[in-house]
């Protein structure tokens, strides 16, 4: 397959084609799937105290207003995405994939349950469980343990205001630097809630039912907000059934003009079983069925999190210092394989100060932190026994820590061209001790590993209307190994092993922005990678955890593009209008003669996930969005690349109205065809040398069937 040509040329090519575009950028009326406004270069500085320009909803010291935040994401110098909770409240929004799947560059599907797959340029590639390679945070805040490892299940869409996208080193600003980038998701305040009231009920097919509340108030120099979300479904398949409960709320008190302090609290129960994977004729034929192993281990997740978190802001003469604590509890209980019983506590501060000063005359834009963070892991496996504890296997200790320091300049040497630098300095260490005594591990084993480096970053940002953007940039980034690639398990014993960091340089090259009805936002990336972490499933059957090892040379490149264009206005002559949105994300992520694979596709990912919407508002609320979700050609399940999965089409709507009281109701339709098709893969070396063949792996998820979804909720 031909591959991508190299971004430097890309970059010239889009400064050639808007150079010689002479029509005037115009904001365009919401469509939807709204790609951002842009107009960074030149704003104004934030007004004191609230974070607001005159005209937009105010926000505050610790929290500026959303209209704030999309500017300082759109300000930055790579591949970024905005979404606007607004954008999603209308919709069965019950996943990360129902809130991401419309931003271009974010392969993201669902496993069973609030279980996904998320990959931002290839990270965690054939990762068949939780995350790896992104950075997740709620307001800024990591929500990672302190080995890097993440899941998704204290994340509630019904709980966000906005979530911020950085792709790859263009996460920098926050400090993260995984080939991935992170994912911030912005909780509410009385300040940027959507109304001070809120409640909500739907559900629908597999026996969903969800109740969600939101209330805020502000009072002098004090203000609050509590959220809560209580979900209960039975879901697609046979032992799938979910019961998740989370509660969020953060409490601010202005100390002084210019300065406030925020806590966050949250406490997030789940309850999930687990259906476990299929062969990929039952996952074709049969997908409402549980892996048999599943069931007789009565396979689950029970995991229970509380946070707590401050930031602490202060206005000064020059920029803002944000000073944000953290501690996290969380205790897993985890029957699969064996029952993995884990129960530990990540803790960190991290002081950042960002802030415009003026260099000879031109405009400097500055960010400087550091963070500090750290945690400790008692990790126990017995025997299953019917997910209850049987004799012990393990009795481990995981201690992580991570000391970093970041900083990013923009200097504008033109009023509508910035250069860009930045670095990151690390070390992380790693320490894991087996304490022995059990037939399965009876010796004391200690591993202690320590990862150290800088990871650089250059880039242009050219502006030449208020509405366009052209960006290129070169990053460098790391991604250390965590404890589920440290601590190997099979069916008899765990095993530390010593892997090296994953490093890459990523080239990247894009532009965003709009005129009149047309909107776009195109990203080409290019990364050279070293000692890639790449995993496969010892036996996807039983879920026993993915083993891991270092490719000496692999290469991820693609497309990210997001394109919508405003085809018909006033249909009925009232201001109703017609919207068509194209997203695509291509994926060519491969081996480089690899003793083993040679040049083959690395598992896991298809090479092309497209998605079309067709959008229709009326001004009186009314709305109807059909969308067509397409993968023209499936993953491969191997790294051998002898077992490739079928593509596949969804067809689904989504239709409801917005009265002027604040009460909204909706439908949201998927699948409406019913097709039958593999929505994740727990991947293989060779398919064709497992045990009895490729017919019997049992390594595939099966997506979820047609469903129905509905719901009223009521702002005031």
């Amino acid at each position: 397959m031909p591959r991508l040509p190299r971004v430097a040329p890309c970059a010239a090519l889009l400064a050639l084609l808007l150079a010689t575009t002479s029509l005037r950028a115009q904001t365009v009326t919401a469509t939807t799937i709204p790609l951002d406004q842009i107009t960074v270069a030149g704003a104004a500085p934030p007004d004191a105290g609230t974070g607001a320009r005159p005209g937009e909803t105010a926000g505050s010291v610790t929290v500026p207003s959303v209209a704030r935040q999309r500017a300082a994401v759109n300000a930055t110098v790579g591949s970024v995405a905005f979404v606007d909770a607004a954008d999603f409240q209308n919709r069965y929004a019950n996943t990360l994939r129902d809130v991401l799947k419309d931003t271009p560059g974010v392969f993201v599907q669902e496993r069973y349950g609030q279980e996904l797959r998320l990959s931002v340029r290839g990270s965690g590639v054939a990762r068949a469980f939780h995350l790896r390679g992104i950075e997740l945070l709620q307001d800024g805040i990591p929500l990672n343990l302190a080995d890097g490892s993440g899941d998704f299940y204290q994340i509630d869409p019904l709980a966000l205001r906005s979530i911020e996208v950085y792709k790859g080193g263009n996460a920098l600003t926050f400090g993260a630097t995984t080939l991935g980038g992170a994912i911030n998701v912005v909780t509410p305040t009385a300040y940027t809630a959507l109304a001070p009231n809120i409640l909500r009920i739907d559900g629908g097919s597999f026996n969903t039912i969800r109740e969600s509340f939101q209330f805020s108030r502000i009072a002098g120099p004090a203000d609050f907000l509590i959220s809560g979300t209580a979900t209960n479904s039975d879901g697609y398949r046979t032992h799938e059934t979910q019961r998740t409960q989370n509660l969020n709320a953060n409490l601010g008190y202005r100390l002084a003009p210019g300065v406030e302090t925020r806590f966050y609290i949250g406490s997030y129960n789940t309850d999930q079983k687990l259906p476990g994977t299929l062969s990929l004729f039952d996952a074709l034929n049969n997908p409402q069925r549980a892996n048999p192993a599943a069931i007789s281990g009565n396979q689950s997740r029970q995991v229970e999190t509380q946070r707590i978190a401050n930031r602490t802001s202060f206005l000064l003469d020059v920029g803002k210092l944000d000073i944000d604590t953290w501690a996290i509890h969380k205790s897993l209980y985890h029957p699969i394989f064996q029952v993995i019983d884990q129960d530990g506590w990540t803790y960190g501060i991290a002081p950042r100060w960002a802030g415009t000063v003026d260099v000879g005359g031109y405009r400097n834009d500055m960010i400087l932190g550091l963070r500090a963070f750290a945690g400790q892991n008692s990790a126990l496996q017995f025997t299953n026994v019917a997910g209850q504890r049987g004799g012990q296997t393990l009795r481990a200790l995981q201690s992580a820590s991570n000391y970093e320091a970041y900083g990013e300049n923009r200097f504008w040497f033109l009023p509508d061209m910035a250069l860009m630098t930045g670095a990151k300095l690390f070390s992380s260490n790693r320490t894991y001790s087996n304490k022995g005594g059990f037939a399965a591990n009876p010796t004391v084993q200690f591993g202690n590993a320590t990862y150290e480096g800088i990871n650089p970053k250059l880039g242009l940002l050219w502006q030449p209307l208020p509405d366009i953007q052209v960006f290129g940039d070169i990053t460098r980034s790391r991604d250390v190994p965590d404890f589920s690639d440290l601590a190997q398990s099979n069916l008899l014993r765990t095993t530390f092993v010593p892997l090296e960091a994953q490093r890459a340089w990523t080239y990247e090259a894009g532009t965003r922005g709009r005129i009149d009805r047309l909107a776009w936002d195109v990203t080409a990336y290019r990364s050279e990678l070293r000692e890639e972490l790449i995993n496969f499933s010892i036996n996807p059957g039983l879920n026993i955890p993915a083993a891991t090892f270092n490719a000496p040379r692999t290469l991820h490149q693609g497309i990210e593009a997001a394109v919508s264009l405003e085809v018909a206005r006033d249909l009925t002559g009232i201001g109703d209008t017609v919207s068509l949105t194209q997203i695509w994300t291509h994926n060519d992520f491969r081996f480089v003669r690899d003793p083993v694979f040679g040049n083959n596709r690395i598992a896991g990912i298809p090479d092309d996930v497209l998605r079309t919407v067709l959008g229709y508002v009326h001004p009186s609320g009314f709305y109807l969005s059909p969308s067509v979700d397409w993968v023209p050609r499936g993953a491969f399940a191997d790294h051998a690349n002898t077992l490739r999965v079928p593509g596949y089409a969804l067809f689904n709507v989504q239709t409801g109205i917005d009265f002027k009281n604040g009460v909204s109701l909706f439908v949201d339709a998927r699948n409406l065809t019913d097709e039958r098709y593999i929505s994740d893969i727990s991947v293989v070396t060779n398919a064709a040398t497992a045990a009895g063949g490729a017919a019997a792996l049992a390594a595939f998820y099966p997506g979820n069937g047609r469903s129905v979804f509905a719901g009223i909720r009521a702002a005031f």
